[in-house]
């Protein structure tokens, strides 16, 4: 019986070894996407922080002869050249995922979009990068690559939630009743979070930080706009205090609770580094800090709001 003729047959046993309901592997995946699209955002700062953005100086290729950085690049080849592989690696996880998912696809569509979108994405953010070289660091196109990062947190925090069965039309988790307040207020979180983590890309593209010395910054007022920046901050900080203070007065216990308080600690942490790094001359270590804790806010916000959603209201 020839290979072709035999696929069929291949295939149906593949899918019968697949999961038939969401489990342990699917778990992990989701976990492992939402680490990853963290860690992204980690190593990309690196990329931007160590003047590594022309590590490799061509896209795809890393030089024009080789696909991979060559002990001639240094170091700087070396950092975006893993920033690169890990773009890979996400990839393998997100298609992972969609298989682990095939037998399912019908029955969890919500977890199979959010995987395909995962998926989708990374052809898009190598594109972009590959842009990001060919324009010399346009601080726009950086900024772009950041933000789509940004919503690939968001992306992965709902898919572990639903994986979870902690949100979404599958929930299993037992919510407590909310106060109807908190879902627009947490929408509001979630919204000026977004709004902040933009306007922190205008900054960073206007101030030292935006790639090496000959990298061209937007031109805007780096100063300025750190105090435009600030407002929706203090909006996130101000909606996450009333939640707070809700949770508190009402007892609410369970997972809004724990979310509302990881809320809080990413916030004063953010708060904190951002002043710190302010008035220090924004140390590249402490804008390092401040990017991890972007990621960690939109994962926060996402994961209270999305709680809020999915909770009854009483």
């Amino acid at each position: 019986m020839s290979t072709a003729s035999r696929l069929p047959q291949i295939t149906g046993r593949l899918a019968a070894r697949l999961p038939r309901t969401v489990d342990a592997r699917v778990r992990r995946l989701a976990v492992a996407s939402l680490v990853g699209q963290t860690l992204l955002v980690v190593t990309g700062g690196a990329v931007r922080l160590t003047a590594s953005g022309l590590g490799c100086p061509t896209w795809p290729r890393c030089t024009d002869t080789s696909l991979v950085n060559t002990p001639e690049m240094g170091i700087h080849g070396f950092i975006e050249f893993g920033n690169r592989l890990l773009t890979f690696a996400l990839a393998a996880v997100a298609a992972l995922m969609l298989v682990y998912l095939w037998n399912l696809r019908k029955e969890r569509r919500d977890l199979f979009l959010l995987a395909l979108g995962l998926l989708a994405s990374i052809p898009a953010q190598a594109v972009i990068g590959g842009v990001t070289v060919l324009t010399g660091l346009n601080p726009w196109v950086v900024g772009l690559h950041f933000l789509v990062s940004m919503a690939l947190v968001v992306f992965a925090t709902l898919l572990v939630n639903r994986a979870f069965g902690r949100t979404g039309r599958f929930r299993t988790a037992a919510l407590h009743p909310l106060p109807g307040a908190l879902r627009p207020v947490t929408s509001a979180v979630a919204v000026f979070s977004a709004l902040a983590v933009m306007l922190g890309v205008v900054v960073t593209g206007a101030g030292p930080h935006a790639g090496d010395a000959d990298a061209p910054r937007n031109g805007l007022d780096w100063d300025l706009f750190s105090h435009i920046h600030a407002v929706p901050a203090y909006l996130v900080t101000a909606g996450t205090l009333v939640a707070l203070a809700l949770v508190l007065m009402r007892r609410i216990p369970g997972p809004f609770r724990t979310a509302v308080f990881a809320l809080l600690a990413v916030t004063v942490l953010q708060a904190v580094i951002g002043f710190t790094q302010y008035y220090n001359g924004i140390p590249a270590l402490l804008v390092a800090a401040h990017m991890l804790g972007a990621a960690l806010l939109m994962g926060a916000a996402t994961n209270a709001w999305d709680l809020a959603k999915s909770s009854p209201v009483k």
